[in-house]
């Protein structure tokens, strides 16, 4: 068998591979990623793409002709990945996580892949105030990022079919250590504060609910998506996938995190402007399909994690959020360096 990872060289990648390689011991492993994070690494003893068996350096924009010669598998991590880069590479986002995704879709079904698995995002369901929502429950996405998700996951049910099975993993927001780690996701940015300054500054009121998932359990979760059989799900599935025991508050998390680290501080701001992006996500129908591949990793064991491993990085960055551990600050540093055209393309 042989799978693609497009996008592997991010936060996701190193911890996917790690995963892949003991499931599928006689894989061929291919990786295509524009590199934008390549050299973002955190407490890294090899460069996680020596776990490949290939390597491409490639804009999912402009795919090579080969890059999908003799393919089984793809795995759709590639994409403008969060709300703050969306917002200020509004086009870009459309342009990467969209329209280039679907031609890719439509070239991978062409090539012949059989499985494709594509990383969704719970944020599609944007403001719910009242009951978790669960797959039927209308979209109401609110940013480029979380509109880019549904348009191409209506597009992947058009072009779905028996030969060319199609997996949408409705993630919840991630989190975790990783070898390539960001510090633009709340439990993270949390960690890395009470590691840094003894201090959490959360920036709503603490009120706003939001699902998480660390990386080890997307790793897990993609592994399922990778052989799940037509019969469990269709030719077609987009699916919640979390657990509901990680639904949380943004200030349980806060606190979740001192009862880790005792003696840190947390500020919040009580006159912050309500937060849209607050949702609480049902995880059942991943339950019932994937019984066998559920979250392992508990809150406390995901920021203890955390905890050791910036410390193991002798991390001490006070201003952490100016830093190129935030992903928009890596991209506005490339391209302020004129590293990167305004499309976010490199130059040559």
């Amino acid at each position: 068998m042989k799978i693609l990872i497009t996008g592997n060289m991010g936060y996701i990648g190193p911890t996917l591979i790690r995963r892949l390689r003991v499931s599928y011991p006689e894989a061929i492993l291919t990786g295509a990623d524009v590199g934008y994070f390549a050299n973002c690494l955190t407490n890294a003893e090899v460069l996680p793409e020596t776990r490949m068996d290939i390597q491409y350096f490639q804009d999912i924009r402009h795919p090579s002709a080969n890059l999908l010669e003799g393919v089984d598998v793809v795995v759709h991590l590639a994409a403008i990945s969060n709300d703050p880069m969306g917002n200020k590479f509004e086009d870009v986002t459309d342009d990467i996580n969209y329209r280039s995704s679907m031609a890719f879709a439509q070239m991978a079904k062409a090539a012949g892949v059989r499985s494709f698995v594509f990383a969704s995002s719970c944020s599609m369901y944007g403001f719910a105030a009242d009951e978790a929502r669960s797959e039927q429950s209308p979209l109401n996405p609110l940013t480029a990022y979380s509109r880019s998700k549904v348009a191409m996951e209506r597009y992947l049910e058009s072009l779905a079919s028996p030969a060319f099975r199609v997996t949408c993993l409705r993630f919840a927001t991630a989190c975790g250590m990783s070898e390539r780690l960001r510090l633009d996701l709340v439990l993270n940015d949390f960690v890395a504060g009470a590691v840094a300054n003894k201090k959490i500054v959360i920036l709503s009121d603490g009120t706003p609910w939001r699902p998480l998932i660390t990386v080890h359990d997307m790793a897990i979760a993609i592994d399922w998506a990778i052989s799940r059989d037509v019969v469990n799900g269709g030719d077609f599935l987009a699916v919640n996938t979390g657990s509901n025991e990680w639904n949380c508050q943004v200030r349980d998390l806060a606190e979740a995190v001192v009862q880790v680290m005792p003696g840190v501080e947390i500020s919040i701001n009580k006159n912050a402007e309500p937060d849209k992006r607050s949702y609480r996500v049902s995880f059942d129908l991943y339950r019932r399909l994937a019984p066998n591949h559920q979250p392992e990793m508990t809150l406390v064991g995901a920021i203890q994690q955390l905890k050791e491993g910036l410390e193991a990085m002798g991390f001490a960055d006070q201003d952490f959020r100016n830093s190129k551990l935030m992903r928009l600050k890596m991209l506005s540093h490339l391209k302020e360096a004129g590293l990167l055209t305004s499309n976010l393309e490199w130059v040559r």
